[in-house]
């Protein structure tokens, strides 16, 4: 019987409730076509996902099973699967620079195979540096290696010598343990809806571990990384991506023109559509600055080149009259058609009843909490107003600075 991954994290973690809560977001697919273990986007679900070998994971440890779980994850909390390598690297050499920074808090449990400070090809360098000091580190050493080489062979062999953008390969992929492939195959938008999905995943992990006060064996040092990347001011147009491209549904409508797969020939196929239906709720109130309301609409030029949407304006009611579809590749400047007090009942209502996927509300949140939505709520603001909210709410909350804007 095939080793099943699946049966023993929980097992495995009990005494990591932080990588514990975030492996519970993280699919693990058993497959042979990677000999050890590895990280990535799906690039149909945009959720990460961890394929493994079961032969590989059933003739290993205990302790180095734990070991390798803990290094997939740490590649996805620090960003090396997203978003981190910088643009011309060789990708051979990342991936060592990246293995090195997490194997540095891996020390005794992971594999005798596995890159680490201090040891083999990299003997010299010392314990705890980031990705990108590791990566300046292992160039510095390839160039080194290029200039002894060319000393003692001459400048014939030079182009010998080059690996991809000039960098030489360091060691062999196979002193890796664990797989990159996949790596920067997904396409942006997928990517950005993957970041996001995970930096919520990061935050429900590291707030079960705060709560229970323990965050196992994470460093203080990982545990202040961590919590400053959560911390990071959310890019909003980012944001909003996410927000539409999840809000999708699909609609199934059949066609001849394409072969159903279950029955060839004797029924037709399916053709899916995927389009979203969401209402942006824009508070004209008094209490919103023509500034506040000239970012919104700037931004929401930007966010009409992915897709359309229903513009809702509302103080303490809704403007019936003035709710219009902003089409995609549209571009609108901005209006004030209202300046009353401020009430999110009647822009929820709205939407309640006319079945959206979507609501995003662009405030100062100064009101009381509105009732319930039926579809997914967001609420954006300035950082100033989400310091200081009006009503509490489990609902995400994205803070956006206006100067600049």
């Amino acid at each position: 019987m095939s080793f099943d991954l699946n049966k023993h994290v929980a097992r495995l973690l009990m005494d990591e409730p932080f990588f514990a809560a975030l492996s519970r977001k993280i699919d693990k697919r058993p497959t042979s076509q990677i000999p050890t273990a590895g990280v990535r986007v799906n690039k149909e679900t945009g959720y990460f996902e961890m394929i493994y070998n079961p032969d590989f994971f059933e003739k290993l440890s205990d302790v180095h099973r734990k070991g390798i779980l803990k290094h997939e994850f740490y590649h996805l909390v620090f960003e090396h699967v997203t978003s981190r390598k910088p643009d011309g690297t060789n990708p051979l050499v990342w991936n060592y620079a990246t293995d090195l920074a997490i194997n540095s808090h891996l020390k005794d449990e992971l594999p005798e195979n596995c890159l680490m400070p201090g040891k083999g090809d990299f003997a010299d360098l010392s314990s705890g540096l980031s990705a990108e000091q590791y990566l300046a580190a292992i160039k510095k050493q390839i160039e080194e290696k290029q200039r002894a080489s060319k000393a003692d062979k001459g400048d014939k062999n030079e182009d010998s010598q080059e690996n991809g953008d000039g960098e030489q390969g360091q060691g062999q992929e196979s002193d890796q343990f664990d797989d990159h492939s996949g790596w920067g195959d997904v396409d942006s938008t997928t990517n950005e809806i993957a970041k996001e999905r995970l930096k919520e995943s990061l935050k429900h992990a590291a707030k079960e571990a705060s709560k229970s006060n323990n965050w196992g064996s994470i460093t203080s040092q990982c545990r202040r990384e961590i919590m400053e990347r959560l911390a990071t001011t959310v890019d909003w147009r980012r944001v909003l991506r996410y927000f539409i491209k999840t809000s999708q549904r699909a609609n199934k409508t059949s066609t001849i023109k394409r072969v159903n797969r279950r029955y060839p020939y004797i029924h037709p196929g399916r053709k899916v559509q995927r389009q979203a239906r969401v209402a942006i709720s824009i508070d004209q109130s008094g209490s919103v600055s023509d500034t506040m309301l000239n970012a919104f609409f700037n931004e929401l030029n930007k966010l009409a080149e992915l897709a359309e949407f229903t513009v809702i304006p509302f103080d303490s009611n809704v403007a019936e009259d003035k709710i219009h579809l902003w089409k995609k590749g549209e571009r609108k400047n901005w209006e004030r058609v209202l300046s009353g007090g401020t009430d999110f009942n009647p822009p929820t209502d709205y939407v309640n009843n006319h079945g959206f996927d979507g609501h995003i509300v662009l405030t100062d949140l100064m009101a009381p909490k509105p009732k319930a939505s039926k579809c997914q709520r967001m609420w954006m603001t300035t950082s100033e107003y989400a310091r200081r909210p009006y009503f509490k709410t489990n609902e995400r909350i994205l803070a956006i600075d206006v100067k600049g804007k």
